[in-house]
C-alpha cells in the first residue's frame, strides 16, 4: 500500500508535466498566445508603472546585472523591515526586532530561495513581517530563478536573445505564480489550513491549563513557499505542523506544488529547442535518479533504526521517530525525497532522525542538485552536466562537441568548471572548518559520525538554496549565521553568473549543420550518459564525506 501511494502522486505528475510545461512555453516564448489576452493589460499597466517602455533583449551581462540589482535591493528593503518589525503594524503579539546577524542570514536566505530558518516563525516574525518580508521575497526570489532559467534555455536554443529580464520577472508573477498561489491558497484555506491576523489564541485545556496556540496568514504563505520551491515555514516545526499541513490531501497538494512546475521545465525546454525529445532525455534522466534514491530512503526506513531493531523492539511500522502518524513512512519518504530533488526544503519529518542510509537520500540530492530542482536551478545544473557529457563524448571520438547544433569550446566549458567546482568548495570547506573552530564545535549537539552529519547537511543545504535543516544544531549564533549567509549568496549567485554567461556565449555561435557524425543527445544512449555523468561527477566529488557521515553510522549501528 506504501509503494502504491507513491506511485500515484507519481502518476499525478507525469500527467501535469506536459499541460504545465506547453503553459509556461507560451508564457515566455514571446509568440501571441490567449495568455495575453488574460494578464496583458496587468502586465502592461506594470511596465508603464516601472519606465519599462521598451523591452528589447539583453545581453548574458545586463541580463545577470539586472537580476543582481533587483535582488540588492529586495533584500536592502527587506532587512530594515525585520530590524524594526517592532515598531510596524500587524504586531499583535509584540514580537521584537531581529537581531543583525539572524537577519543578514534571514534576507540572504529568502532572497536566494534558500529559506534556511535559524529562527522560529511563530515567535520571531510579527504577522507584517511574514507578509511583507517572507512571502514577498518567496515570490520574487522564485520569479528570479525561473526568468534565469528562461534566459538560459533561449540562449542555448538559438533564440534571438536572452530577453529581457524584467519582462520575464513580471511574467512569471503575473501569469504564474500569483494565480496558482491564489488557487492554492483557497484550497488549503477550504482543507483547513489558517488564514487570519487575529493573535495568538488563549485556550484553556482539559486540564484547565492556558495554551497559547500560534495562527496566523498560514495558507497564504504555505502556497508560495511550495508553487516558489521556497520551504520556510510560518511554524517552527515546518509542514509537520497541523496548520500548515492538517492531513494527507494537503500533504499531496503540497508535494505536487513544489514538484509540478520543475518538473514541467524540461517540457518547456525541449519545446524551446523544437524538439520535444531533448525535453523528454533530460526529464527521464532526472526521474530515474529521484525514483532510485526514494527507493533507497524508503527502503531505510521501512526497515526500521538498526540500534532500535537490535534491542528486540518491534518496528513493523518502520523507523517513525520524527514522523507525523497522520502521514506514515511512504508520504514522508516521498516529501523528503521531493522538497530535497526540488531544492524546496519544506519537511514534514525531522531529517535529523532519519536512518544513517535514508540520510543519504537528501544529502545525495543536495549535492546532486540537478534532479529537478527548484525553479529553474535543477534544468540549468542538468543542462550543464548534458554539455559535459557530449564534452566528454567530443574527447573520446576526437570530434569538435556540439549541442543543439553549437560547437562546445574551451570558454564554455571553463564556465561550466566553475560552476561545478564552487558547489563542492563551498560545501566542504565550510563544514572542515565548522570542526576547527571552538565557535563551530560549540553548536554540535550530536556526537561521533552524526555530529558529521549534521553539519554537512547545513551547509550542503545552504549551498544548494534547499534550507532544510538536522533540527538540534544550535545554529542560531553569529558564526552560523554569517558562514551559512556567505554559502547562500556564493551558492546562487556564482553558478547562475557561470551559466548565463554560458549561454551567451552559445547565443553569439553560428549553428553548425547536422551530419552523419553528429552526436545525438535526443536518444536513449545520450539518457544513460547524462546519468553516467551527473553519478560519477557526483560521486567523485562527494563520496568521501558521505562515507564519514551516515555510512559511518549505519556502519557502527549494526
Amino acid at each position: 500500500m506504501g509503494t502504491l501511494q507513491m506511485v500515484v502522486v507519481i502518476l499525478i505528475l507525469l500527467l501535469l508535466v506536459k499541460p504545465v510545461g506547453t503553459y509556461v512555453y507560451h508564457v515566455f516564448s514571446g509568440e501571441p498566445n490567449r495568455t495575453d489576452r488574460w494578464f496583458g493589460r496587468t502586465e502592461n499597466g506594470i511596465y508603464r508603472l516601472i519606465g519599462l517602455k521598451q523591452r528589447e533583449g539583453m545581453s548574458w551581462k545586463k541580463y545577470a546585472l539586472s537580476f543582481i540589482l533587483t535582488n540588492i535591493v529586495l533584500v536592502a528593503f527587506s532587512y530594515i523591515i525585520l530590524r524594526v518589525q517592532r515598531g510596524l503594524p500587524l504586531n499583535p503579539n509584540g514580537i521584537s526586532d531581529m537581531e543583525q546577524t539572524l537577519t543578514f542570514n534571514t534576507v540572504i536566505s529568502f532572497m536566494t530561495n534558500t529559506n534556511l530558518q535559524h529562527y522560529s516563525g511563530e515567535t520571531g516574525l510579527s504577522y507584517f513581517s511574514q507578509m511583507a518580508v517572507i512571502t514577498m521575497m518567496m515570490f520574487t526570489s522564485a520569479a528570479s530563478g525561473f526568468s534565469v532559467a528562461i534566459a538560459f534555455v533561449r540562449g542555448i536554443t538559438g533564440r534571438e536573445s536572452l530577453g529581457n529580464f524584467f519582462e520575464d520577472f513580471v511574467k512569471a508573477h503575473v501569469r504564474i505564480f500569483l494565480p496558482l498561489a491564489l488557487l492554492v491558497t483557497l484550497i488549503l484555506v477550504g482543507l483547513h489550513v489558517p488564514q487570519t491576523l487575529k493573535p495568538t489564541l488563549d485556550v484553556t485545556t482539559l486540564e484547565g491549563q492556558t495554551q497559547h496556540i500560534a495562527i496566523g496568514p498560514v495558507a497564504s504563505l504555505e502556497s508560495i513557499k511550495h508553487l516558489g520551491t521556497n520551504g520556510g515555514g510560518f511554524f517552527g516545526a515546518n509542514s509537520a505542523h497541523p496548520f500548515e499541513n492538517p492531513s494527507p490531501l494537503t500533504n499531496v497538494l503540497e508535494i505536487l506544488s513544489m514538484w509540478m512546475l520543475p518538473a514541467a521545465l524540461p517540457y518547456t525546454y525541449g519545446m524551446f529547442a523544437k524538439n520535444k525529445r531533448q525535453g523528454w532525455v533530460i526529464f527521464t534522466a532526472m526521474m530515474t535518479l529521484f525514483v532510485l534514491l526514494l527507493g533507497l530512503n524508503y527502503y531505510a526506513e521501512t526497515r526500521g533504526n538498526p540500534a532500535i531493531n537490535a534491542l528486540g523492539i518491534e518496528s513493523s511500522q518502520g523507523s517513525m521517530e520524527g514522523k507525523e502518524v497522520r502521514f506514515g513512512i511512504p508520504q514522508s519518504s516521498l516529501f523528503t525525497t521531493v522538497t530535497t530533488a526540488a531544492t524546496t526544503g519544506s519537511v514534514n519529518n525531522m531529517h535529523d532522525t532519519l536512518t544513517p542510509l535514508g540520510e543519504i537520500t537528501p544529502l545525495a540530492l543536495m549535492m546532486l542538485n540537478n534532479v529537478f530542482g527548484g525553479k529553474g536551478v535543477g534544468l540549468i545544473n542538468m543542462l550543464m552536466y548534458a554539455i559535459m557529457g557530449v564534452f566528454l563524448c567530443g574527447l573520446m571520438v576526437g570530434r569538435t562537441p556540439e549541442f543543439l547544433g553549437r560547437k562546445i569550446e574551451a570558454r564554455e566549458m571553463k564556465l561550466i568548471a566553475i560552476a561545478i567546482l564552487i558547489h563542492p568548495l563551498i560545501i566542504l570547506v565550510p563544514t572542515a572548518g565548522a570542526f576547527l573552530t571552538e565557535l563551530g564545535k560549540g553548536s554540535i549537539t550530536n556526537p561521533g559520525f552524526h555530529g558529521m552529519t549534521q553539519v554537512l547537511y547545513e551547509y550542503v543545504s545552504s549551498a544548494a538554496n534547499n534550507g532544510s535543516g538536522f533540527e538540534g544544531l544550535a545554529d542560531n549564533t553569529s558564526f552560523w549565521n554569517i558562514t551559512t549567509g556567505i554559502v547562500m549568496l556564493l551558492g546562487r549567485y556564482v553558478s547562475v553568473i557561470a551559466m548565463l554567461a554560458v549561454a551567451g556565449s552559445l547565443l553569439r555561435k553560428n549553428t553548425v549543420p547536422e551530419t552523419t557524425g553528429t552526436f545525438r543527445t535526443d536518444n536513449g544512449l545520450f539518457t544513460g550518459i547524462l546519468i553516467g555523468t551527473v553519478l560519477i561527477i557526483g560521486a567523485l566529488t562527494f563520496l568521501p564525506v558521505i562515507v564519514l557521515g551516515p555510512v559511518a553510522e549505519y556502519l557502527t549501528l549494526r
